[in-house]
């Protein structure tokens, strides 16, 4: 697996991210125009409301997968940071910080802890301050 880092460490699922969702914009195109030039009938609309409950499952789904995954992760750096300095998270840090935080090495995360909380880091600011990446291949 390739060596994680702060320009490869985002994830771009193309069938998901492109395909599926122009499919969910043209079904909403194609909808409108049906309903354009054949008029409003019960089938155009159910197609029109289809293609809006897609966009919506579309949203929502990334949605809930990514709370649940931020969820894991404040666990898992709570976890981290107690058995690194016998602490748990400090409260004054954000969600995005900690999510950013999760790529130091165990050697930097106390002290760049510390730096995001004295000088308000943001999440790119965190992650531009790592010197050794610690990879997590498991977030999509």
């Amino acid at each position: 697996m390739q060596e994680q880092n702060l320009k490869n460490h985002a994830k771009f699922v193309v069938g998901f991210h492109v395909v599926t969702f122009l499919f969910i914009i043209a079904t909403f195109i194609l909808s409108i125009i049906v309903i354009v030039s054949l008029g409003m009938s019960g089938i155009t609309l159910l197609g029109l409301l289809i293609s809006i409950c897609l966009g919506f499952l579309f949203f929502f789904t990334r949605q809930f997968a990514n709370k649940n995954q931020d969820r894991i992760i404040r666990a898992e750096e709570n976890f981290r940071c107690f058995q690194l300095t016998g602490k748990t998270i400090d409260p004054r840090l954000t969600r995005s910080q900690i999510i950013s935080l999760r790529f130091a090495d165990n050697e930097e995360y106390a002290s760049l802890s510390e730096k995001t909380i004295s000088q308000n880091l943001g999440s790119k600011e965190i992650k531009q301050a790592i010197k050794q990446w610690r990879a997590d291949h498991h977030r999509v």
